[in-house]
């Protein structure tokens, strides 16, 4: 009778192969396990390192806080909202004149008062507008938001970044090659220096050196026109404010970050050829404005029933603005842009002596504080609970007066619109955006509806 086989090397060949199956596997987890920390713990260090270089050590002041929010805001909108096809072509469609010989416009702050105004009517006259805003909290965002929304409707689209976002700036201008830069983003405001003074040196003095650099470099250079401001003039007694007037005494650091810009554009103007014209704004106001301009919270409070300061000078004198309608600064916006010259740079090297131009926009007729006031209270049918104070010493200035002949003279510029006509719009626009039931006279003296602008 023949013997059974003999299995027992086949089961230990087996076990062995089962073995050896178990402890590769078990090295194979082992080595994985070892490039999954080490990759976790790349990846943490990347992570450290990104939020060490956007945010510096803590401070209890709130609006640093928030600063530092947007600057981590700005390194991810350039690594990775500032890429794509979708985005790049809304960049191109947004930039690209409809009209002959139209011009492609970089507005800074295009989502503020001014920049808003000054795209839409750039915008409406068919040239391309790109727009670009860090939507701030310096006053509440979702007015931002709302002339954001206004613009888009109006196929202007705006880029959410800051100045001092280099990697995106130079991204823009290798998107598109502008011929013009309107600068209008700053940090506005005399009062506010005092609660936050590095904001003003971050975004009116970084971001504006920031901006030439990268506008110096790009090929062809744009032509540059920004917002300066009346406040260059400071403790000036000379009146009206000439331009060629002295500017070394600013009374508030805004003022000084402002005549500081000018000094930069002249320095940038000289070596590299840039075209540069500076605009000084006096008071400007309207529909859209800024809630942190006096006509705007006067009209808030007036409606509310709240008792408003009116400030008196050191010496009993009433405070004065040469206040300015929007419309007039949009026209003298779009005036100095149509005017400037081409840089005369090409990457970098200066190639001939460029244009460097200031001029006064205002309205050219002061108005004390008192009588903007009595206005309100009979646009609005309510009488104001005034408290008549002195002047702080924190900034402002006592009065403002601007002659406007230069602009005048090279182009055209002419203001039409008295306070009473301009506040009328603002109101109407005010109780119509706030959804305000009142007693607002909406009636211009002849009867005829009044602009909403």
């Amino acid at each position: 009778m023949a013997s059974p086989p003999d299995t027992s090397k086949t089961t230990k060949l087996e076990r062995y192969n089962s073995y050896v199956r178990r402890v590769n596997s078990t090295k194979l987890l082992a080595a994985s396990s070892k490039l999954l920390f080490r990759a976790t713990l790349l990846i943490a260090l990347i992570l450290i390192f990104l939020f060490t270089i956007n945010y510096p050590p803590f401070s209890d002041n709130h609006n640093s806080h928030h600063h530092n929010l947007h600057k981590t805001h700005n390194f991810l909108s350039s690594a990775f909202y500032g890429s794509g096809a979708t985005w790049e072509k809304q960049v191109r469609r947004s930039s690209t004149p409809r009209r002959p010989n139209g011009f492609s416009v970089l507005v800074t702050g295009a989502a503020g008062f001014v920049g808003t105004h000054c795209s839409l009517a750039l915008k409406k006259r068919g040239d391309g507008v790109l727009g670009l805003d860090n939507f701030n909290s310096y006053y509440d965002p979702s007015l931002k938001r709302a002339r954001q929304n206004l613009l888009q409707k109006h196929e202007v689209f705006i880029v959410e970044g800051d100045l001092n976002d280099a990697e995106l700036l130079t991204k823009l201008f290798d998107v598109v090659p502008f011929t013009h830069i309107l600068h209008l983003a700053a940090q506005a405001g005399v009062r506010y220096a005092i609660q936050n003074p590095q904001s003003y040196v971050n975004s009116n003095i970084a971001g504006f050196v920031n901006l030439l650099e990268v506008a110096k470099n790009s090929d062809p250079q744009p032509s540059i026109v920004w917002a300066s401001s009346s406040s260059v003039y400071g403790l000036n007694t000379k009146v009206p404010f000439s331009e060629s007037d002295r500017t070394d005494q600013p009374a508030s650091l805004y003022a000084a970050t402002k005549k500081a810009g000018e000094e930069i554009a002249h320095t940038y103007n000289h070596i590299y050829g840039l075209s540069l014209t500076a605009l000084r704004f006096f008071t400007v106001y309207g529909p859209w404005g800024r809630p942190d301009m006096a006509y705007f919270f006067f009209t808030k409070d007036i409606l509310q029933n709240k008792p408003i300061n009116i400030y008196q000078t050191q010496d009993d004198k009433e405070v004065a603005r040469d206040f300015t309608y929007i419309d007039d600064v949009v026209k003298g916006c779009l005036g100095a842009i149509d005017t400037a010259e081409k840089s005369t740079g090409s990457g970098g090297r200066k190639k001939a002596p460029a244009q460097l131009r200031v001029y006064n926009l205002g309205n050219t007729s002061p108005v004390s504080v008192g009588k903007l006031v009595g206005i309100l209270e009979n646009l609005l049918s309510v009488k104001a609970k005034k408290h008549v104070i002195r002047m702080p010493r924190n900034g402002d200035v006592p009065f403002t007066h601007a002659n406007v002949s230069q602009a005048y003279r090279d182009f055209g510029y002419k203001p039409t619109t008295d306070l009473a006509t301009g506040l009328r719009k603002f109101v109407r626009w005010y109780v119509s955006y706030y959804g305000i039931q009142s007693r607002v006279k909406l009636e211009i003296h002849n009867g005829k509806p009044a602009d909403s602008a």
